[in-house]
């Protein structure tokens, strides 16, 4: 995901995720207990603390954020992260003693993979999203990952390739991202690196697999999702990879055990209870939103219209909410707000009498702030949020309104008080530059996004931001005295990223 890295200390950060990055978690084979699992060996845990595991998270997800292809759309995190945490709910145990907050996230590319990252990281392909049929699916892939985070696979390769060339492991990761554009010069990449190291760290690789499956599998199993969706969704992979012979798909890179696996999971899962699991009304209307932000560019939105017309003839009550839902979003994007609403009311109206939707409701505020009706926004969306009090995405929301409103006093004190409760929201900071802009209050809009640029790791982004602060007019004497004190404290920060980022 992250782009070709040029320092020495970046390409070890990319060779570090290549264990457990860029792998498609598909098919858990067992179904034996997490406890059972093999324990880390000391040699491994020395190699990479779980802190230092969510401090490298932190700094490879900087470089993800920044990258035009992370999908930073409330809608669509707040949905990966209320499901990946269902999940992590059904084993507890998973988060280890470092109690990772693990963090959902996706990435727009139509590559059928998915990843993780230190630190409880984990990223999935919108084309992935798209690919899965049903939330059991889904649910395969993000269990698998969280399989790879909870056996800290990244700390167990450590201890296992001190004598290894870290090149190699690098090559590989670059290899599999040169993936993305050419298959011809990702396999010329991989090729480059020492014959034995890689070899090696592809035994590595099938071993993190298999227990990364079978945490997996145990995961679904205690959250009551349907195993046999795993077998399904993997043999759609697994055809695509031979009707299409020539592009060598990324999960096969790290999943060279296709036959195999199916065979496992199948002969494993025929003794168990068939367990049907209802999707959420979210899960295709997930699916529809991801489809048009897969690609904005008027033949992909052509592309997801023809898709749309195709769902709508399914007749079946979600697939249909979920068609017109994408429709409005379409319109909603050409600006065409009048089709948009209209098009919501009827994916409303056929989704009566399922429970209020986040997905649904977010596109209906979107809308009314679009045609400047923001009493209408602000009564929808303080519905939203007793429905739904722990959402970020209406939090963001309902600051949105207010600003719109010109009810910027307010604004700026619940924005200050989010910012209080939520200190790693870099999109809080954002919106209070945007309050205060409006207020004309300079020195504080520049030392917001100065805070907002730390939280999204552009540290001389937000020096530059404070030294405008600084020569603000409206700067007082308290607001030079707090500038200099984060300007000297982000300095040294500097200092020593800059250090690190040589050795």
């Amino acid at each position: 995901m992250t782009r070709p890295l040029q320092s020495p200390r970046r390409i070890l950060l990319a060779a570090l995720v290549s264990v457990c990055g860029l792998c498609c978690a598909l098919l858990p084979p067992s179904v034996q207990a997490v406890q059972n699992l093999p324990t880390l060996g000391d040699a491994a845990r020395e190699s990479l603390p779980p802190l230092m595991e969510c401090k490298l998270g932190e700094e490879v997800m900087h470089d993800i954020r920044r990258d035009p292809d992370y999908m930073n759309d409330a809608p669509l995190l707040e949905y990966l992260n209320n499901f990946g945490w269902t999940l992590v709910a059904a084993r507890p145990e998973v988060r280890g003693e470092a109690a990772f907050d693990f963090f959902f996230f996706a990435v727009r590319d139509p590559a059928l993979n998915a990843f993780a990252l230190p630190g409880g990281f984990i990223g999935v392909h919108s084309g992935l999203i798209l690919a899965a049929q049903s939330e059991s699916e889904l649910a395969s892939v993000l269990a698998h990952e969280i399989g790879h985070v909870a056996q800290h696979h990244i700390a167990r390769m450590l201890g296992g390739q001190k004598q290894d060339s870290m090149i190699a492991l690098a090559s590989m990761l670059l290899g599999a991202l040169a993936l993305r554009g050419s298959g011809d010069v990702g396999a010329a990449v991989m090729m480059g690196g020492t014959g034995v190291a890689m070899q090696r760290q592809l035994n590595f690789s099938r071993d993190a697999e298999r227990e990364a499956d079978r945490i997996g599998l145990s995961i679904l199993d205690s959250g009551g999702f349907d195993t046999s969706g795993m077998v399904a969704f993997f043999g759609r992979l697994q055809t695509a990879s031979r009707n299409y012979s020539e592009v060598i798909p990324p999960y096969l890179l790290t999943h060279p055990l296709t036959t195999e696996r199916i065979a496992d999971i199948e002969a494993r899962i025929r003794e168990q209870r068939y367990r049907q699991r209802v999707d959420s009304l979210d899960f295709q209307l997930i699916r529809a939103r991801v489809r048009v932000l897969q690609d904005d560019t008027e033949q992909g939105r052509r592309e997801a219209q023809y898709a749309f017309d195709a769902q709508l003839k399914l007749h079946t009550k979600q697939h249909i909410v979920a068609a017109k839902y994408g429709m409005a979003l379409l319109a909603f994007k050409r600006q065409d707000y009048r089709s948009a609403e209209e098009l919501l009311n009827q994916a409303v109206a056929a989704a009566a009498p399922a429970r209020q939707s986040l997905v649904l409701t977010d596109l209906g505020i979107e809308i009314m702030l679009a045609n400047k009706r923001e009493a209408e926004a602000l009564k929808l969306v303080q519905q939203a949020q007793l429905q739904f009090p722990l959402s970020r995405g209406f939090a963001h929301q309902y600051a949105r309104v207010l600003i719109a409103s010109k009810r910027l006093t307010e604004a700026t004190s619940y924005l200050r008080e989010q910012a209080q409760l939520y200190r790693k929201d870099a999109d809080v900071q954002e919106l209070l530059a945007r309050a205060y802009s409006a207020q004309g209050r300079r020195a504080l809009q520049h030392m917001a996004l100065a805070e907002s640029y730390v939280l999204t790791g552009s540290v001389p982004a937000a020096l530059d931001q404070l030294r405008i602060a600084r020569n603000s007019p409206d700067a007082g004497f308290y607001d030079q005295s707090m500038i200099d004190a984060r300007e000297r404290e982000l300095q040294e920060r500097w200092k020593e990223e800059v250090k690190a980022a040589k050795e």
